[in-house]
């Protein structure tokens, strides 16, 4: 059990993500009864916080204005946030990499030394890959975010994977963060349907399109929704394989942005994936190490059968080694 003390900046903590809490879910959060954070919010109130009682529910909210205390976070927090700002000064979104380093440096400052330790064993241990790919425009993930929120239709100029260009309006509904990427799944209205687009091919266009009604997501899953539109769609061929190892192996294999995976019994599952060379098809997913089948397309059957021969003929027999 925390100590009354760290349970306070505990508390704080939460109260600090600016909702109403009731007193269970607090309760739940720190690990005591109801009671006890009844004593806790009087605590604090005694140290000068100000903490509502939100009339009708039980529940607390701490008070904004000037008497909001500095941002309080426990040790996993600081952690993470230390952690998020040395991966956003690597790179992803153009143009908050330097901001990242000076917010990183002035947190370092304030963390205690055993936290401090922790992160930079973190830091001296991991090796970061260049290349990841494409920045992306913050003031443009801000304003797509921002249209999500306010249910308000985006006009946008589009660049897809082949250099065309088009004008959308959409209904946007999610952005989509792969760690390599960033998504917009939107309504497009245009095309009557739901698309995926990648963040750093949009040119947005101002002002804003009207408000719109939500409608259905097209998927409970909205990062499964995203990797089968952008791991096949695109692409000239539509490969779907059977692989001979359990989805959860197979997965661990494929990044979502390459292709989707899913079970088809303990000991095998369906791979799709998309490229626009056969070549590059074929030779990828026989780079897995994995038993498998070709379904589709007819095409790719027949040049895996030319390609195998191919590679058995340039093996010699084993009399000739």
């Amino acid at each position: 059990m925390m100590k009354p003390s760290a349970r306070l900046l505990k508390l704080l903590s939460l109260l600090q993500v600016h909702r109403r809490w009731s007193g269970t879910e607090l309760a739940e959060r720190l690990g005591v009864t109801p009671r006890t954070v009844r004593r806790d919010v009087e605590r604090l109130r005694e140290l000068g916080y100000t903490v509502h009682a939100v009339a009708g529910s039980a529940g607390y909210r701490l008070g904004a204005g000037s008497d909001l205390p500095p941002l309080l976070l426990d040790d996993e927090e600081a952690v993470a946030v230390a952690v998020g700002l040395r991966t956003a000064a690597g790179g992803g979104v153009a143009g908050i990499e330097e901001s990242s380093v000076r917010a990183l440096a002035k947190l370092e400052q304030v963390l205690p030394s055993r936290l401090r330790h922790r992160v930079r064993t973190l830091r001296s241990m991991t090796v970061p890959m260049a290349g990841g790919g494409p920045a992306v425009d913050p003031d443009t993930l801000a304003a797509i975010a921002a249209a999500c929120r306010d249910r308000e239709s985006l006009r946008f100029g589009y660049r897809s994977h082949d250099g065309g260009e088009s004008v959308r309006l959409v209904e946007p509904y999610r952005l989509v963060a792969t760690g390599r990427r960033w998504y917009l799944v939107a309504y497009d209205t245009g095309r009557a349907d739901w698309r995926t687009f990648r963040a750093d091919r949009i040119a947005l266009r101002t002002p804003n399109g009207p408000r719109f009604t939500p409608r259905e997501p097209p998927h409970a899953d909205l990062a499964e929704f995203t990797s089968r539109g952008v791991s096949s769609a695109p692409y000239r061929y539509r490969g779907r394989f059977t692989v001979h190892a359990p989805a959860a192996a197979v997965a661990g294999r494929i990044p979502p942005t390459v292709g989707t995976v899913e079970p088809a019994g303990p000991e095998a599952s369906v791979l799709t994936c998309g490229s626009d060379s056969l070549d590059e098809l074929a030779l990828w997913v026989g780079l897995l190490g994995m038993r498998f089948e070709v379904h589709e397309p007819p095409e790719l059957v027949a040049h895996v059968r030319a390609l195998a021969a191919r590679l058995a003929q340039a093996a010699p027999p084993d009399s000739e080694r």
